[in-house]
Parts: structure tokens; C-alpha cells; sequence
């Protein structure tokens, strides 16, 4: 199963195609400004059935050097079996569109990072007939944005800093930064950013962080995951009362109220809760 920090690590660039370009001084490489892109078809499929599939796949148009394709992929842990994968994507690409590919591997801890980073040799020992060299974009060189004014000024590339950094103890300043500039800017700018680095974080400790200042800081938005957290709040509120009230909650009653995440449920509850003299008055069904 796909994880979320592996979904948000490539579909970042799906959303802000130009981050490549901002992101390439941090890798040590100069990529032209793209004139135009075009977000590819990630299944590299061939006819007999063997289902191979990019992360994500972008074309950029040139003006200096003409077109590009970039292959972005979310690693996670080390994995041999990728280093086979990666170069025979770059050949099929290079192959079917005649466009030369570009491999970009986005890592969360450091490890990955230097394994990601080595050049991949096909060949026998005395000749390599073919080798890859990835771009590899981690917390080891992506920058470290904690100045709210510097994450509005590019605000993609302060959610791929969040998202990177979510293991390094640098990462709560981050967010801090993030969520302060995301407080300045349009609901509709904000609230897929915010989803996204929330996605990035997974179940890392930095997701109870982000939720919290998402609580706080973006509270009026109304995103999916600012409206989850309202409504665990909502529950736990729930739960006080009904224990102030002296009622015995039986484990299922204690479960069904903490995975509840409709708002509008909730709040029933907790008003019945305040005259109710049985569990059966507070939960019954209309």
C-alpha cells in the first residue's frame, strides 16, 4: 500500500510543476526556466503484462535546451530492487517519447538519501554499458525554511522542506513557518497545501504537530483535515461530559464517540448529554 508522506513527496510536483526549477540550485544543477509543461501519463505498462509505473512524470519546454521529461519518485527506505526499476524507466521514456529523461528521488531521512544518490551501473565489471545518475532532492540539501516571510515566497517549496525534513528535529520550526505564511493567503490556495503537508507527515510525530497549528492557526478554514480535527475535539469534549456526569462508558459507546467525525453528529450528543438521564436518551437514532 502507497503511503501518504510517499503520495505528497512526488504529487507536489504534479501540483507545482515549476518547484523543479527552484529546487534544482539545492541539487547542484542549473535547469533552464520551462516556457511550458505537460503532467505525463505515469503508467509505463508494456504490452506483455508487466505493470511498471512512475511516481510522477512531467514534459518542460525549454527555450535554451529544448524539451525534458522528469521522473519524480517518493523513496522511502532503501530498496534494491528500485535501482533496476529506475534505469529502465529512464530507457522506456528516453525510448517511446524521444525526449530525454530526468530521474528526481525525494527522500525523508538521510540514509535514503546517500543510497538514492549513488550512480546506478549496468554492465560487467569491465565495461558499463548504461548508467543512472539521479538527482536526489532530501533534508540532506533541500533548505531549511523557518522565517514565515521566506516560506510565502515560495510556498510549494516550503511544504517539500516540511515534507523532507519530517524526521529531523529542525522540523517543528518549519512548520511553524508554513502554517503562519499559509494563514496570510486564500483558502483555496491554503487548504490543498495544508492537506498535503499533512499528507507528507504521515504518522510521524510531526503530523500531532501540524494538526495542532493547523488547529490554531488555519481554524477557520474548513479543509478536510481542519474539520477532522474540530471534530476529535468535539469528542473528547463529548466524552468529559458524559464522564462528569457520572455515566459508565462501555468500551464500544468510548469508540463509536472517538472515531465519530461528522461535526454535526457530535454536537447532537454532546447536547443531549447535558439532560440526559441514560446513555440510550444521549445516542438513540432520530
Amino acid at each position: 500500500m502507497v503511503s501518504s508522506p510517499h503520495e505528497a513527496m512526488h504529487r507536489v510536483f504534479q501540483d507545482h510543476p515549476g518547484l523543479f526549477s527552484r529546487v534544482g540550485p539545492a541539487l547542484g544543477v542549473d535547469f533552464p526556466p520551462y516556457t511550458s509543461f505537460d503532467v505525463m501519463p505515469t503508467d509505463l505498462t508494456e504490452l506483455q503484462p508487466v505493470e511498471r509505473r512512475v511516481d510522477t512524470l512531467l514534459r518542460f519546454d525549454t527555450e535554451r535546451d529544448g524539451s525534458f521529461l522528469l521522473a519524480v519518485e517518493a523513496q522511502g527506505r532503501k530498496d534494491p530492487a528500485k535501482l533496476a526499476s529506475w534505469a529502465y524507466y529512464l530507457g522506456y521514456l528516453n525510448s517511446k517519447h524521444e525526449v530525454p529523461p530526468v530521474l528526481l528521488v525525494v527522500c525523508q531521512d538521510r540514509a535514503t538519501a546517500r543510497w538514492a544518490s549513488q550512480p546506478i551501473r549496468i554492465g560487467p565489471a569491465a565495461w558499463t554499458s548504461f548508467a543512472v545518475f539521479p538527482l536526489v532532492a532530501g533534508p540532506h540539501n533541500l533548505p531549511v525554511i523557518t522565517d514565515p516571510a521566506e516560506a510565502a515566497e515560495d510556498l510549494a517549496l516550503a511544504v517539500l522542506a516540511a515534507v523532507t525534513h519530517a524526521k529531523e528535529p529542525d522540523v517543528g520550526a518549519i512548520l511553524k513557518a508554513l502554517s503562519a505564511a499559509l494563514r496570510d493567503v486564500p483558502e483555496d490556495v491554503a487548504n490543498p497545501l495544508a492537506e498535503l503537508t499533512a499528507q507528507g507527515l504521515g504518522k510521524l510525530p510531526a503530523a500531532d504537530l501540524w494538526r495542532n497549528l493547523m488547529a490554531v492557526d488555519l481554524s477557520f478554514y474548513k479543509s478536510p483535515i481542519s474539520q477532522e480535527i474540530r471534530a476529535e475535539g468535539e469528542a473528547r469534549a463529548l466524552l468529559v461530559v458524559l464522564q462528569a456526569r457520572g455515566f459508565e462508558l462501555p468500551a464500544a459507546t468510548e469508540q463509536k464517540v472517538s472515531e465519530c467525525r461528522d461535526s454535526r453528529t457530535l454536537n447532537q450528543w454532546l447536547s443531549r448529554a447535558a439532560t440526559a438521564d441514560s446513555l440510550d436518551e444521549v445516542f438513540h437514532e432520530d
